[in-house]
């Protein structure tokens, strides 16, 4: 009667049982590991320094903007990384220069340049022939790259440095004058010089090569278009003084500049911005998707290993009769959770890492994360995968076998023979109170937008999920009754099937629970999205009125929309430049900063509305311009602003502004957010050519030289293409949840039909064929799916329907197919599940 021997019996002689519970532990600490690694390495990701390398000290600006709540010990303080890069005051660099042990103090400079339009000069349409597009530096920085001369001279102010790979194959050769595009417009430059890039640059071209331009550092930050602002100020020592105390110094001699200063990795974090959203991403998914795959893991694995211990009531309640007392019923217990969690954790950990790296690697891809990072596993999410999955198997077990242990022989007996009707008070109570907050949640829902609303929405399906679970037997029983009746015409298998499932309503419930669960998750992320880009298509496609779409992935010429306008037959030519701001929304605890899509208009508002149609819903375009913005009406709403406020922002470098709005409009969503002059993004941007050009009237053939012309339909093709790619992550996740719920789904209907091995023998025995019999358990399987399905489907719809009205005022978007391909993917697996197994318990009485 020894607690080790009961649980070494009871693995070795319910093998079944203990395998599902292994498999659902297993899959468990696979979620947990995979999440754990990526919120790990979003912790401590970095970018070693390439373009810094040989600068041991870089002062640079707060590259992130800052949300405080709370006060006192509740003060609570978000970062959100800026979208564009925020710059220093170039005249740091002499500040810096004059502190001891500071060998030179050089204002870096990172800008796009353009080939302009080559006219009639060789050298010209050599030149953009060769390359259209350049990353301009100042020449300065030549003393920590290693970019070296070849031929000519140092840049003067008028002149520029090409690259050798460049200038050679142009012909181009020094004192030769070349036009080239700047955010200062376009300017003849005498080439001063040819260099090589050193090796700093060379790295940062990932192997591709790049044209590259260098001018004099003290035009550089004009022509970037940023005048007096430099990206960074590289800071080089004096042989023999050590980074830690030339930084100390030339932190106290900054002091209140607002540039803070980087050593070691952290100059990476510099010269690569996109860090600071890789970081953000890797949180997102490693620790809000993480905790939210946590809970469903532990949730599942939970229920896996509480229908384990009831299975074998029975067994519990002979040990009871012969005299085990509870507390070896519940050492039994907690040993067979020691006997299989730590080794079914252990296993699940290997997958779990190659889901990691897996997953990582197509964010790579992607290009949400910079090469430069690196996976970073360590033993901490391992052990918290071990560690959750037991705590999870001795939780469960304990909660499962606590009543058999308790009652008396004789009752426990007596309810191993037949299931309990009556709930129990506590699980009813907080069965109750999980669907009272998910009722609550769905009203927060639909007045929220953004990424609260997406938040609020895995709420209302844990919530719904929750109580689900905790009201399963009535629930099932409930379904029983209703879907039963069609079953009781359908022949002695059907009848069976209803009458069956009707009296097993905990094993129903066991069975129906995942399949709900993975279906609830997989349509509320997959049909969350599907819904939001078929709404901004339709907006884009509305929305463009224009005749003509020029793009061009370099950026058009800065004279673009004028030269357009000249064009025969042009009515209207408006540039757009595409970029983000950052948006306070909320108020108190709930207060965050929103990022929202930009676009900045070269031209008037009139102009505007001859190409783009905003659906203005209030105010007017015309007195679009300086210090006046319009903004989406969900903008409006979640930030509680109409026409005539005046709206707290800040630009993509993370200057503050407050602009009065004119207009608020409706087709946000598939156009811009934020609608702004042109003029009010300048010098707060990192390129300063425009990223479309819309044109009413005229000819495509006209505007060839300009970019790549379509019409509106086909721009509207592409954009929905660049969206699709946006929505993989929104699909693995509901892969990675919808998955791991199918898996336990298909796990949980295996152990309850091996489980019933003795029923199926004893239906064999009193007459009943072996087609009957499977013809019920296909019965009840087709019962068990369509139950999931439909309350699977209920909790998405109470989930989708007020969070996408209260977005963007339209009903959620379900392809058919999509849709359909969810339905049969839960019939088929619980059809496979059910009758694979069975057909193997039934050869032993054929």
């Amino acid at each position: 009667m020894r607690p080790n021997g009961l649980a070494r019996a009871a693995v070795r002689f319910k093998p079944a049982s203990f395998a599902g519970t292994f498999v659902a532990l297993m899959m468990s600490a696979l979620i947990v590991t995979a999440c754990g690694i990526l919120l790990e390495t979003g912790v401590r990701a970095s970018v070693p320094p390439e373009r810094y390398a040989n600068a041991p000290v870089v002062a640079a600006a707060d590259q992130y903007e800052y949300v405080v709540t709370g006060s006192g010990e509740d003060r609570e303080e978000e970062a959100v990384p800026l979208p564009d890069t925020a710059r220093v005051d170039a005249g740091l660099a002499a500040r810096a220069a004059e502190v001891s042990g500071v060998a030179a103090a050089v204002p870096d400079f990172t800008f796009p340049v353009r080939a302009a339009d080559p006219g009639t000069t060789s050298q010209g349409r050599e030149l953009a022939a060769a390359g259209r597009a350049f990353t301009a530096h100042g020449w300065g920085s030549h003393v920590f790259t290693g970019a070296a001369l070849t031929a000519g001279s140092a840049p003067r102010t008028g002149e520029v440095v090409l690259d050798a790979g460049t200038a050679g194959p142009a012909k181009v050769a020094v004192g030769d004058t070349v036009a080239l595009d700047t955010a200062a417009g376009q300017r003849d430059f005498r080439v001063a010089g040819v260099a090589e890039a050193g090796p700093a640059e060379s790295a940062r071209s990932t192997g591709t090569a790049q044209a590259l331009a260098w001018f004099s550092d003290a035009e550089a930050a004009t022509l970037a278009g940023h005048p007096g602002k430099a990206d960074a100020v590289a800071v080089l020592a004096k042989p023999g003084v050590g980074a830690d105390a030339l930084a100390a110094s030339v932190e106290r001699a900054l002091a209140g500049s607002g540039a803070q200063v980087r050593t070691g990795d952290d100059r990476g974090a510099v010269e690569d911005p996109g860090l600071g959203y890789a970081k953000e991403t890797l949180f997102g998914l490693g620790g809000s998707f993480g905790g939210i795959a946590t809970i469903v893991a532990v949730f599942t694995a939970a229920g896996t290993v509480a229908l384990s211990v009831s299975q074998r009531a029975r067994e519990f309640a002979l040990l009871r009769a012969v005299g085990a007392t509870p507390r070896q019923i519940r050492r039994a217990v907690a040993s067979e959770a020691l006997l299989v969690a730590p080794l079914a954790g252990i296993v699940g950990c290997l997958p779990g890492v190659g889901l990691a790296y897996w997953w990582f690697g197509q964010l790579q891809d992607r290009g949400a994360v910079p090469e430069a990072v690196r996976v970073h596993v360590s033993w901490v999410p391992l052990l918290v995968a071990v560690a959750v999955g037991l705590l999870t198997a001795l939780g469960a077990g304990w909660a499962a076998g606590r009543r058999p242990a308790r009652i008396r022989p004789g009752q426990a007996l007596s309810e191993a023979s037949a299931e309990r009707l009556r709930p129990g008070v506590v699980r009813t109570v907080l069965g109750i109170g999980a669907l009272v907050g998910g009722t609550f949640l769905t009203g927060l829902s639909a007045g929220s937008t953004g990424d609260d609303a997406a938040g609020a929405s895995l709420g209302v399906v844990m919530c719904f999920m929750l109580a689900v679970a905790l009201l399963g037997p009535p629930v099932a029983r409930l379904c029983a009754g209703l879907f039963g009746l069609p079953l009781r015409a359908a022949g002695p298998a059907g009848a069976l099937a209803a009458a069956n499932s009707g009296t097993n309503a905990r094993r129903l419930a066991s069975a129906i629970t995942p399949i709900v669960l993975a279906m609830a998750f997989a349509s509320t992320l997959v049909f969350m999205h599907t819904s939001e880009s078929h709404i901004a298509d339709e907006q884009l496609r509305a929305g463009i009125t224009a005749d003509h779409v020029v793009t061009d992935p370099a950026g058009l010429p800065v004279d673009a929309a004028a030269r357009a306008a000249r064009a025969p037959g042009v009515e209207a030519a408006v540039g757009l430049l595409n970029t983000q701001v950052l948006v306070p929304v909320g108020s108190g605890e709930f207060s965050s900063l929103q990022g929202a899509a930009a676009q900045g208009v070269t031209g008037t508002g009139a102009e505007l509305a001859k190409v783009q149609d905003l659906d203005v819903r209030e105010g007017s375009l015309d007195r679009l311009g300086e210090g006046r913005i319009a903004i989406d009406r969900t903008l409006a709403n979640s930030a509680d602003v109409g026409v005539g406020d005046r709206l707290p922002l800040y630009l993509p470098d993370g200057t503050k502004s407050a602009p009065e709005i004119v207009a608020v409009y409706g087709r946000g969503l598939g156009l811009a957010t934020v609608t702004l002059d042109r003029a009010s993004l300048a010098g707060h941007v990192s390129s300063g050519f425009d990223s479309t050009l819309l044109v009413r009237g005229g000819s495509g053939r006209s505007l060839a030289a300009l970019g790549e012309v379509t019409d509106a339909s086909g721009f509207a093709t592409e954009r929905s293409l660049d969206a699709k790619l946006g929505a993989w992550s929104n699909n693995t996740m509901a892969g990675v949840l919808g998955g791991f719920a199918a898996i336990a789904a298909v796990n949980t209907l295996v152990m309850t039909v091996l489980d019933r091995r003795r029923e199926l023998g004893t239906l064999r025995l009193v007459g009943s064929t072996r087609r009957q019999v499977l013809g019920m358990l296909r019965w009840e399987s087709l019962l068990v799916s369509t139950v999931g399905v439909v309350l699977g489907s209920a909790i998405a719809a109470a989930t989708l329907v007020p969070m996408m009205r209260g977005t963007t005022g339209e009903s959620p978007y379900v392809p058919p197919l999509i849709y359909g391909s969810f339905v049969a993917a839960a019939g088929g697996l619980a059809l496979l599940a059910v009758t694979l197994p069975a057909r193997a318990a039934l050869r032993r009485w054929s």
